[in-house]
């Protein structure tokens, strides 16, 4: 049981997250979580942050790398570091017990992409003749011709999308804005979504939801929501390729530079501050090239 102590710089170090960095509510409950769990670590011998040494960081870390893989027990310790050079930089101690504590080695993954016809035979599965299956295609297209995250597609409200001049206003990490085009395929489909089907899935609730994609009540769609209808065509076509939430995402860029573009531009449109993040994708791109060179070539 944390202290009132630590209760209250938990709560000023999440109100620091949302207001000065603009984290999402998904985030803010993912570093709530990860701290909390370190203090309970400490069995409350520990009443004050000066009080937490380095060993008791890497006691936790060595605990969690037993059972969580590499990636999880790293964004845990990121979690820790975050939070005590908070507290640092707000004077409630001297030094970051966190800081020296090297993060587990992260093997390096290729994101789970579909080809071009794994991706038309996903889409082709959607039957648009019903209600919820017009929203889905339009959900698929959208999400496929923009390569927003999950979090963002679900997130989009009828007032972001502008199907005249072909762009969507998407709110990513950190409420950093960008603006993204769509292509003709996704905005027809879109609008038929919006004329028809959509007033439709709102006729039986008492709210009208700001939000452009609605679950079966007129609720928002959620994130979960969105990867269970992404599961179910996914069987339904055929793919027995991995697919994860994010894979219509990866997809998109992936195709995007096997057709030429730039790296840039790329970047850009996914919404990454760091172009090394969107390198991945070339990676992904220069396996492809492999497969293509090795069907094609006569001295393989």
């Amino acid at each position: 049981m944390n202290s009132p102590h630590w209760d209250d710089w938990i709560d000023r170090f999440l109100s620091y997250l949302r207001v000065e960095r603009g984290l999402s509510d998904n985030s803010l409950e993912a570093y709530s979580r990860d701290i909390a769990n370190f203090l309970c670590s400490l069995n409350g011998e520990k009443t004050h942050p000066s009080d937490v040494s380095q060993e008791d960081v890497l006691k936790y870390i060595m605990a969690l790398s037993r059972y969580k893989a590499p990636r999880s027990v790293a964004q845990h310790l990121s979690a820790i570091k975050t939070f005590f050079r908070f507290l640092t930089s707000e004077g409630h101690i001297t030094s970051n017990p966190a800081r020296l504590v090297d993060s587990p080695k992260i093997p390096r993954t290729l994101p789970d992409t579909l080809s071009v016809k794994e991706v038309e035979r996903l889409l082709g599965a959607v039957n648009p003749n019903t209600t919820l299956g017009l929203r889905d295609q339009a959900m698929l297209e959208l999400a496929y011709a923009t390569g927003m995250r999950v979090s963002e597609l679900v997130g989009v409200k009828l007032q972001d999308i502008n199907l005249e001049t072909g762009f969507v206003r998407v709110m990513g990490k950190g409420r950093k804005e960008r603006l993204v085009p769509i292509g003709s395929r996704a905005r027809e489909v879109v609008k038929k979504y919006i004329s028809e089907s959509r007033p439709q899935i709102l006729k039986g609730s008492s709210a009208q939801s700001p939000y452009l994609f609605v679950n079966a009540r007129g609720g928002q769609l959620s994130r979960q929501g969105f990867w269970k209808i992404l599961k179910g065509y996914v069987l339904k076509a055929g793919v027995r390729k991995k697919v994860s939430p994010h894979s219509l995402r990866h997809s998109f860029a992936s195709h995007l530079l096997e057709g030429g573009a730039d790296l840039r531009s790329v970047q850009v449109m996914l919404g990454h501050s760091d172009i090394a993040t969107t390198q991945i994708y070339t990676h992904v791109t220069g396996e492809r090239l492999r497969e293509i060179h090795e069907q094609c070539h006569p001295r393989p």
